[in-house]
């Protein structure tokens, strides 16, 4: 019989196995597992990438003698902010914390004003190669072909399109790391154990 008879130690061990099984949901959904939820390692891997083809194309652009987005350094800056954000949201998935998301929210809100400014610029370069791309239709630009202009509308137009795929996965981000950096207070779950019985023993 005293062999069925479970210690206080076996108890208080049973008690604190069940409260550990208890906490695993309660951490998971905390407010800031809801931004790790949504994988943005991955969507850091995708902006880096991003960020690199920014750079890359950027050096193009540098060497070309017509006015380019390189004018006011749009590939290098805006590539060094995708690979930014990129590398915090990869990091902050592995050890997230609160002050991460910070970090990561305030990046992309950063990242996101120099898109619209990179947008805004390179649409005013949409519309000097055409004008250029007449120029050299009619002879007035001998350095250039249609071919050379034609090349620099298609890396214009991928950087363009990068920026506003980039946009709305920073958008995305932005909105989820909101969210969870909303609920800040503390709550307070009381998990109610049943007391154990008290054996008796008769004398």
């Amino acid at each position: 019989m005293e062999g069925s008879e479970s210690t206080p130690r076996e108890r208080t061990t049973g008690q604190a196995g069940n409260q550990e099984a208890d906490l695993k949901p309660l951490m998971s959904s905390k407010p800031l597992h809801r931004f790790i939820r949504k994988e943005p390692r991955i969507l850091g891997i995708v902006i880096v990438i991003f960020g690199c083809a920014e750079i890359l194309m950027g050096f193009q652009l540098a060497s070309e003698s017509v006015n380019t987005s390189c004018k006011i350094y749009v590939p290098f800056w805006q590539g060094a902010l995708f690979l930014v954000c990129g590398s915090l949201s990869i990091y902050t998935e592995v050890h997230p914390s609160k002050k991460m998301v910070t970090v990561c929210l305030a990046m992309y809100v950063v990242s996101l004003l120099g898109i619209i400014v990179s947008v805004g610029y390179r649409l005013y370069c949409f519309s000097s190669y055409n004008f250029i791309k007449y120029g050299v239709i009619n002879g007035w630009h001998e350095d250039l072909t249609i071919d050379a202009v034609d090349q620099l509308i298609g890396i214009e137009g991928i950087l363009f399109t990068s920026s506003l795929c980039v946009l709305v996965l920073l958008i995305f981000l932005s909105a989820v790391a909101r969210l969870a950096l909303r609920s800040t207070h503390t709550q307070v779950i009381v998990h109610c154990i049943p007391g154990a019985l008290s054996d008796t023993t008769s004398n």
